[in-house]
Order: C-alpha cells, then sequence, then structure tokens
C-alpha cells in the first residue's frame, strides 16, 4: 500500500450506525487498524439522518444484527438520501432484500461477514463501487445533454433553412459564429432560434 493511500484512509470520516455495542467494537476495530480515526458511532436511529448531517461522513457503514425487513428498508433510505458509499453488515438476508439493497444504492451488502479484519477491505470495496456507479451516472446524464443538445441545434439548422434558404452547412456556421461573437454556447443560441421561431409560428 502506497504512502498516499495509507494518507487517504487515514482521513476517512467514517460513521458507524451500529446499536449493538460488540458489533460496534468489531467495527471499530478494524477501521482504527487501518489507520482511520475520524469515527462518529450512532448506536440509535433515532435522529439518525440529523447525526449524518452533522458529520458528513466520507462513508457509512451500517450493521444490523437481525434485521427485519422494516428495518432493513429504513436503512436503504438512509442509503438513498446521504449520497456517500454505504457498506451494510447483515446476519442474515434474502433474494429480495439484496435486491432491495442494490436499488437503494448500498454499495457493499454483506451477509454474515462481520469480521474487523474484513472491515477495511468492505469499505474500499464501497468505495469503489459508489465512485463507479457515480461516474456511470455522471456518463449517462452527459450523453443524454449531448443528445438533447443535438437535437437542438438540429431544430434550429431546419428553421433557418427553411426561413433563410441556407444550406446546412450556411446555417451551421451562422450558428457557431453568433455564439462566438456573443461568447455563448451553440445550444444557447439554436435555443433561442427555435424559441424566437416557435412564438412567431403562434
Amino acid at each position: 500500500m502506497t504512502k498516499d493511500i495509507q494518507t487517504e484512509q487515514r482521513s476517512l470520516r467514517v460513521a458507524v450506525v451500529e446499536e449493538n455495542s460488540i458489533r460496534a467494537a468489531i467495527l471499530l476495530d478494524g477501521l482504527r487498524e487501518a489507520g482511520i480515526i475520524d469515527i462518529d458511532v450512532i448506536e440509535t436511529t433515532t435522529n439518525m439522518l440529523r447525526r449524518l448531517s452533522t458529520f458528513d461522513p466520507d462513508v457509512v457503514i451500517i450493521g444490523i444484527e437481525n434485521p427485519s425487513r422494516d428495518v432493513l428498508e429504513q436503512m436503504f433510505q438512509v442509503s438513498k438520501v446521504v449520497s456517500r458509499p454505504v457498506a451494510m453488515f447483515v446476519d442474515h438476508s434474502d433474494r429480495s432484500m439484496i435486491q432491495a439493497a442494490v436499488e437503494a444504492g448500498v454499495s457493499a451488502y454483506v451477509v454474515d461477514g462481520l469480521r474487523k479484519e474484513r472491515v477495511m477491505a468492505i469499505v474500499d470495496m464501497a468505495i469503489s463501487r459508489f465512485s463507479a456507479f457515480n461516474r456511470l451516472q455522471r456518463e449517462l446524464v452527459e450523453a443524454r445533454n449531448e443528445l438533447a443538445s443535438r437535437k437542438v441545434i438540429e431544430r434550429a439548422k431546419a428553421i433557418l433553412m427553411r426561413t433563410r434558404q441556407f444550406s446546412e452547412e450556411e446555417a451551421y456556421a451562422l450558428l457557431r459564429q453568433t455564439a462566438m461573437n456573443e461568447k455563448r454556447k451553440l445550444v444557447d443560441i439554436a435555443q433561442s432560434v427555435v424559441t424566437a421561431a416557435s412564438l412567431l409560428e403562434k
């Protein structure tokens, strides 16, 4: 392990949600042995979201000794709200709960595997999966935005070709030159053309 990774791990802020003091101690030991010292232990679900918001952790670890469906679903909601890597340790589960955990964005869902020597590896996995998922989400949003922008530009070109008898190349050149002159994005100029045309058509 490089020094940079060790430094990064030591600087992690980790929230541990665990009502059972023995299980909480196992999680704490695993984290501290990995060099993490900035830890907030939340021993009750009362005001849990407020505690998490105040502490603002980089990672959330949730331990549930005997998970009822209601408690698990509450924890899944927490995973959706905090928008952080979440590692969840449960003593038993079923296929539907695993599916629900995935849908809730839980980054690591570990059944019957709470041992201190595994804690840091699972935290690392949760961080990696969370980062990968966020990257995919960003790429999806960017792709959708790019597609929407292209559609607007194509509509603006079509309007200019129809109203000004421009060729496609001339229409695009005018949009591009106008964007450069006004120091605005090409899609913004195109949207202005589309908006103006729709107003004139009414």
